[in-house]
């Protein structure tokens, strides 16, 4: 039979008030009393009842994580931030995979929700008007990871998307590049189409260099669909790639290698994620350093501050970035 609070209480002869001191750390107990219950607890091999302890508490310790593929080495990344800041504040974390399909997502928000977890932090390339309508209802504090909301409602922690790809397009120009390749994720991502894009554009108006949209290829960011881009591009004869994340990146370094490219002498790539691709990659891939674990972690940090009711200082949290110069660009 499952072990109580009671039992525990009638073999150490305290109160079950005692009990419950000593389970939660309650420091106004005497050490003698602490001492005894605790080998009690050990005895007995009680494990606290954690929906009874929510019950009481009006508190779950629970939070919900919702993100795209866990799979994926780039979530991983994420979720291991998110989860390492969980344990530091004894959070439970509850992960669900949502395809980035907005039903499901949709669907996991409403079932994090029903299980009455403190709080959620997501992440999506896409936060739809009827996913931020139900997130601005939730009474439940909710922390976006890596994810834009337009409305500036929902807290969130993100990295200067923008200059992070303005300062990789900058770096090409520098280079002596006028032809440069933008192989991108799907523009229905605001990061994509709003930032990356935008700042592609105005680093070649800036340069006064032309903007070409054939240079321009959306794909949906597999190593399959970067090799099918840097093809689709050989007769525009680009000397640069400017490449959303690393998976495609590699398919770009394969594509050209088998026309008997050299990069970096004759083409040039900066990537955007710097996952472990990178550094597997031959050659290495020069990477703007998107900080994953970073971003889930500050993001955990954030929702706690939340939960706790704690004084906010900043809602909308920017986390600095920086290039990392590998073998794919000529580096000083």
């Amino acid at each position: 039979m499952t072990v109580t609070i009671y039992d525990v209480a009638r073999e150490a002869n305290v109160s079950m008030a005692t009990v419950s001191r000593v389970v939660n750390a309650n420091q106004n107990v005497k050490p003698a009393t602490r001492k005894k219950v605790l080998k009690v607890i050990e005895e007995l091999g009680y494990r606290p009842n954690a929906v009874a302890r929510g019950l009481a508490s009006k508190k779950t310790t629970t939070v919900g994580v919702i993100i795209p593929d866990i799979s994926n080495s780039l979530y991983a990344e994420l979720a291991r931030g998110i989860e390492d800041i969980a344990t530091m504040y004894r959070y439970n974390i509850i992960l669900s995979n949502s395809d980035q399909n907005e039903n499901k997502e949709l669907q996991l928000l409403e079932t994090m929700l029903g299980k009455q977890v403190d709080g959620i932090v997501f992440m999506s390339d896409v936060i739809s008007t009827e996913l931020l309508k139900e997130m601005k209802r939730s009474p439940t504090p909710i922390v976006l990871a890596g994810s834009i909301d337009e409305s500036a409602t929902i807290a969130s922690v993100n990295i200067d998307y923008y200059g992070a790809a303005y300062e990789a397009m900058k770096k090409f120009i520098d280079n002596g590049h006028k032809k440069i390749a933008f192989i991108s994720g799907p523009f229905t991502s605001m990061i994509n189409k709003e930032y990356k894009l935008k700042a592609y554009k105005e680093a070649l108006a800036d340069a006064e260099l032309g903007y070409d949209e054939k240079l321009v290829v959306e794909c949906n960011n597999s190593y399959d669909e970067g090799i099918a881009a840097a093809q689709s591009l050989l007769a525009m004869e680009p000397t640069a790639y400017f490449v959303s994340n690393d998976e495609m990146s590699v398919g770009v370094i394969h594509a050209l290698e088998e026309q008997g490219k050299n990069i970096p002498l004759d083409v040039e790539i900066i990537s955007y994620e710097n996952s472990k691709l990178a550094r597997m990659a031959r050659p290495t891939l020069t990477s703007v350093a998107f900080p994953l674990y970073d971003i889930g972690a500050v993001s955990m940090r954030l929702l706690t501050k939340y939960m706790n009711k704690e004084e906010i200082e900043e809602k909308q949290v920017i986390l600095p970035y920086r290039i990392e110069e590998r073998q794919s660009t000529k580096n000083d």
